[in-house]
């Protein structure tokens, strides 16, 4: 899994929508018999997925019609005839707009070194790199670390909130829309016009979506792609949160035995 989650970058956190699998069904009995005594019936609810029926149902839409009709097909046509240097070119780009926000997020979480880095590279890619087309910076020894302002609200201790599947933006959670809705203020966002964020924004996605085909399979092969999904992006967020080195839940391995008694 965090081999899965460090490939993909921004991936889980923006792109999911568009490769996201079937929903699972569950169908009562047809036939109306006495439950067995000694079995319980265990229903486990996520605290932190408190709209699931409505998660679950928006990301069926995202990926039966919105991938399969037209994400899915557009991607395969990018990598059949865009060349890869074109590819990694387009994801520069894009990714070149996220650096001024960095800047600032970065700084005020007291990562001076990581702020000046995102100012040197913006500086450098826009300039050397033509409007950020090549990654000049990290020829010069500046690792891409950009951080979102839904990152500083956690470093300071404000909880997730809700899990939410947004329709074509795919998961999130209430301080990670309020995040990104903060970083669209920033320079050069702020200064787009609408169809200029839509321009880039599909640039984005599709960039990132191009990255995901060989990763389908693990995704389709899940138990429940839903669950594993959501799973993956509380553990991406918190892999930026704390810099790529989480804190390791000792109790995980507790509260799995304990469910597993349950349904014994």
């Amino acid at each position: 899994m965090n081999n899965f989650l460090k490939r993909n970058g921004t991936v889980l956190r923006r792109c999911l929508p568009l490769w996201l699998a079937a929903v699972t069904l569950f169908i009562a009995p047809a036939q109306a018999e006495e439950p067995d005594q000694d079995m319980a019936d265990v229903e486990y609810k996520d605290p932190r997925d408190p709209f699931e029926s409505v998660n679950r149902w928006i990301w069926d839409f995202n990926y039966n019609v919105l991938d399969k009709h037209l994400y899915r097909p557009v991607t395969y046509f990018y990598i059949d005839w865009v060349p890869v240097g074109a590819q990694i070119g387009v994801e520069n780009f894009v990714k070149n707009f996220d650096e001024p926000y960095s800047v600032v997020n970065n700084l005020l979480q007291g990562k001076v070194k990581w702020s000046a880095n995102a100012a040197g590279r913006f500086v450098i890619n826009t300039t050397l790199g033509i409007a950020g087309v090549f990654d000049v910076a990290s020829d010069m020894g500046l690792e891409r670390k950009q951080d979102e302002f839904g990152e500083v609200l956690g470093f300071y201790g404000v909880p997730d909130g809700p899990y939410l599947m947004i329709p074509v933006f795919g998961p999130s959670s209430v301080r990670d829309e309020v995040g990104d809705y903060v970083d669209g203020l920033y320079f050069p966002y702020a200064n787009l016009n609408l169809w200029q964020k839509a321009a880039h924004w599909a640039l984005d996605g599709l960039s990132t979506r191009a990255k995901l085909v060989d990763q389908e399979p693990i995704l389709d092969n899940s138990l429940d792609p839903y669950v594993f999904v959501k799973e993956g992006y509380y553990q991406y967020i918190a892999y930026n949160l704390y810099d790529g080195n989480p804190p390791i839940e000792e109790d995980d391995d507790e509260l799995l035995e304990e469910y597993l008694d349950e349904i014994e």
